[in-house]
C-alpha cells in the first residue's frame, strides 16, 4: 500500500475527523469525476446531449440518438487546454499555468436505415465506435511564504508515531523516514532517568516553525473507447445501448520543504512519486422519445465503472542539520537521507453510476434549446484489494462525499449553413459538509459551426472554474481540529476544441 498516511492531495475539503490511512479514497473522487466531452458542437451547447440525437457524442452519452442517424459518419476533434490554478497560503499568493494538446474525439456511425416504405415499427439503426478524452489531469500547483508556518510536518511525525514501538517505527511509512533522518526520536528515559526497553513515544529537538513550500505536479488522462448502437421505432421511440472500455493514467510529484532559524535542523525536504494505470468497463443505456415532433425527451443510465488499477509509489526524505550533536547516539549530524521501498500495490475501484435525462424544444429549423439534468452520488464509490485494507479508506468515502446534482442547458441558432451556439453547466459540490467554502463548479462555453451538403466544420471554447482548499498533512489539536497548513486554490480551465466531420 501507499505511504500517504495523510500527506494528502485534499484537493478541496478540510477534515475534521478521523483521516484514512492510505488516502485511496481520493482516488474515488478523481477518477469518478468526469467533464462533459464529445464534438465541439456539444461542448458549445455546454455539453447537452441526453435529448439531441444524430451527433457523434451521442455513441458515449446517449446511444439512443444514434437511431436518429440516417447516414453514416466520421468524425475527429482536436484540443488545447490551459489550466490555472491561483493558490494563497498565509495571504500570499502564487499563479500556474499548465497547456495540454489531445486529441478529444474521434468517431466512426455506421447508420443502416430502413427504407421509406419500411412497414414494420423498425426504421433501422446505427453502430458507433468512438475514442473519447473524460478526464485531463495535468496540472501543477503549489504555494510558498516568506512568513513561518503555523506548524510543522514534524508534528504530524510525532502524533503518527506515537504507540509504535521502535523496533517498527522505521518501516512505518513517512514517519519512519522522520526517524531514520533524526526529525523524531524515541524517548529514551522514563522520568526518573531510568532507560526504556523498546519505546514507543517520541520527542524532536527541533521545536522552532518553518518556512514552508510545496510544489505538485500531475500529469495522466482518463479515455474511454465505446461500442454502441442505437435503434429508431417510427421514429418516435429511440432506445440504445453501449459498452466503455476505460484507461486510465495518473502520476502525481509532490516536492514539500521546511526551513528553519536558529534550529538544528536547517531544511527538510519530502519527495512523492505516484504512478496509477489501470482499465475499467461500464454499460450506458438510454432512450429518447419524441412525442412531437419539436420535441425530444431523454433518459440515460449509466452504471458503475469497474476499474482494476495498478500503483507504484516512493518516497524520499532529506535532512540537512548545521553540524548538529546528537548526544543521545554520540554523532554529528550533517546531511541526512532516507529512501522508501518501491511500494507495487493493485487495487479496484467501482465509480458511482449516473441517472440523467433532458428535453430539447426545437424551433422550426432554426434552431433549438436543449438541457440535461443528471444525479451522482460520489458516496457510492468503493475501494477494493487485497494487498491493504480498504475499509478506512471506504469509511471516508461514505461520511465526506455526497450526492450530487448537475445540470446544463444549451442552445444553437442556425442561419443557412451556419450555426452560432452558447452554453452553461453547473456541477454540485461532491463533499458532504463544507461549511463557508463552496466546492461546486461552473462551465460557460460558447461555439460556431458550420455544415456544407456532407461537410461539418464546428469550434468550441468552454471554461471551468471551481474552488478548493490543499492541506499537507495533518496536525490535531485536543479538540481533534486540523490545524495543519491549508492554501485556497482557484482553478480555471480554459479549452478550445475543433471538430471536422463528413457524411457519407
Amino acid at each position: 500500500m501507499r505511504f500517504l498516511t495523510v500527506f494528502l492531495t485534499l484537493s478541496s475539503f478540510t477534515i475534521l475527523g478521523a483521516f484514512a490511512q492510505s488516502g485511496y479514497y481520493e482516488d474515488a473522487y478523481r477518477f469518478s469525476r468526469t467533464n462533459p466531452s464529445g464534438s465541439a458542437r456539444i461542448i458549445g451547447i455546454g455539453g447537452t446531449q441526453y435529448s439531441l440525437g444524430g451527433d457523434v457524442s451521442n455513441i458515449a452519452g446517449n446511444p439512443a440518438g444514434l437511431g436518429f442517424f440516417r447516414k453514416s459518419e466520421i468524425s475527429l476533434s482536436l484540443g488545447y487546454s490551459d489550466w490555472k490554478v491561483d493558490t494563497k497560503y498565509l495571504d500570499q499568493s502564487r499563479t500556474y499555468n499548465t497547456t495540454n494538446f489531445s486529441v478529444p474525439n474521434a468517431s466512426y456511425v455506421m447508420a443502416s436505415p430502413k427504407g421509406d416504405m419500411e412497414s414494420s415499427a423498425f426504421k433501422g439503426g446505427a453502430f458507433g465506435l468512438s475514442f473519447q478524452r473524460l478526464a485531463n489531469f495535468n496540472t501543477e500547483y503549489g504555494y510558498y511564504s516568506d512568513e513561518l508556518g503555523e506548524s510543522s510536518i514534524i508534528d504530524f511525525y510525532l502524533q503518527d508515531a506515537f504507540g509504535i514501538p521502535e523496533s517498527q517505527i522505521e518501516n512505518y511509512g513517512l514517519t519512519g523516514l522522520a526517524y531514520q533522518t533524526y526529525q523524531i526520536n524515541p524517548v529514551a528515559f522514563d522520568e526518573n532517568g531510568n532507560p526504556i526497553e523498546n519505546p514507543d513515544t517520541y520527542d524532536s529537538f527541533v521545536l522552532g516553525l518553518p518556512f514552508q513550500d510545496e510544489n505538485i505536479t500531475q500529469e495522466g488522462s482518463a479515455n474511454q473507447m465505446t461500442f454502441s448502437y442505437g435503434a429508431n421505432f417510427n421514429h418516435k421511440i429511440f432506445v440504445g445501448g453501449g459498452l466503455g472500455i476505460r484507461s486510465l493514467n495518473f502520476s502525481s510529484f509532490k516536492t514539500y520543504n521546511e526551513e528553519f532559524i536558529d534550529e538544528p535542523l536547517e531544511s527538510s525536504t519530502l519527495r512523492e512519486n505516484l504512478y496509477i494505470n489501470g482499465i475499467g468497463v461500464n454499460l450506458n443505456l438510454g432512450l429518447i422519445y419524441k412525442p412531437v415532433d419539436y420535441l425530444n425527451l431523454g433518459f440515460v443510465f449509466q452504471s458503475p465503472t469497474w476499474y482494476s488499477l495498478n500503483e507504484e509509489y516512493e518516497a524520499a526524505m532529506t535532512a540537512i542539520y548545521d553540524d548538529y550533536r546528537f548526544e543521545q547516539e554520540d554523532i554529528t549530524l550533517g546531511q541526512q537521507d532516507a529512501i522508501s521501498d518501491l511500494v507495487i500495490s493493485n487495487y479496484g475501484l467501482n465509480t458511482p453510476l449516473k441517472i440523467g435525462g433532458g428535453a430539447t424544444f426545437f424551433v422550426g429549423k432554426n434552431g433549438f434549446i436543449s438541457a440535461d439534468v443528471d444525479w451522482v452520488d460520489y458516496s457510492a464509490g468503493r475501494i477494493n484489494s487485497n494487498d491493504f485494507n480498504e475499509g478506512p479508506d471506504n469509511e471516508v468515502i461514505k461520511s465526506i462525499y455526497s450526492s450530487t446534482i448537475n445540470y446544463r442547458i444549451g442552445v444553437e441558432a442556425r442561419f443557412n449553413v451556419l450555426r452560432l451556439r452558447a452554453g452553461y453547466g453547473y456541477f454540485g459540490d461532491p463533499y458532504a459538509d463544507s461549511p463557508g467554502f463552496d466546492q461546486s463548479s461552473q462551465q460557460f462555453s460558447g461555439g460556431i459551426g458550420a455544415k456544407i451538403n456532407a461537410f461539418s466544420i464546428d469550434l468550441a471554447v468552454v471554461n471551468q472554474q471551481y474552488s478548493g482548499l490543499y492541506r499537507s498533512y495533518q496536525v490535531l489539536d485536543e479538540n481533534g481540529f486540523n490545524y495543519g497548513p491549508v492554501t485556497e486554490m482557484k482553478n480555471s480551465i480554459t479549452s478550445g476544441v475543433l471538430t471536422v466531420g463528413f457524411s457519407f
